[in-house]
């Protein structure tokens, strides 16, 4: 059984930086990519940013790449996510997917998700 657990939430200034860690333990399969939703209270889940198993292929969601950078280290089941320069807008709780799907440019998560890490960022 996949399980993740995120960290590295909290509250930062608009402006300010994060990097939130997922730790993936009893993953089985190498064939998909991993990566980060989020979801801001009364709003759809969001796609973030997704990256291949080996690290080579980086996606983003919209206007995402500018602030965020997503990375891995394979060898320790780690997947990063270091966001600068954040927004209000920016708020919301960001899960870790073990697997990232999609279909043409609509990407979604697999079953196995994190329980999410809450970000604020205070104006």
């Amino acid at each position: 059984q996949v399980h993740l657990e995120e960290s590295g939430g909290g509250l930062v200034q608009t402006g300010g930086s994060l990097r939130l860690s997922c730790s993936v333990s009893g993953r089985t399969s190498a064939h998909y990519a991993s990566g980060w939703f989020r979801q801001a209270p009364g709003r759809d889940r969001e796609f973030v940013a997704a990256i291949s198993w080996t690290g080579g292929s980086e996606y983003y969601g919209n206007s995402k790449k500018a602030r965020f950078t997503i990375s891995r280290d394979s060898a320790k089941n780690m997947v990063y996510l270091q966001m600068n320069n954040l927004k209000p807008e920016d708020t919301a709780v960001y899960f870790c997917a073990a697997d990232v799907l999609n279909s043409g440019s609509y990407y979604y998560p697999g079953p196995d998700l994190g329980q999410g890490t809450q970000v604020t960022v205070a104006s």
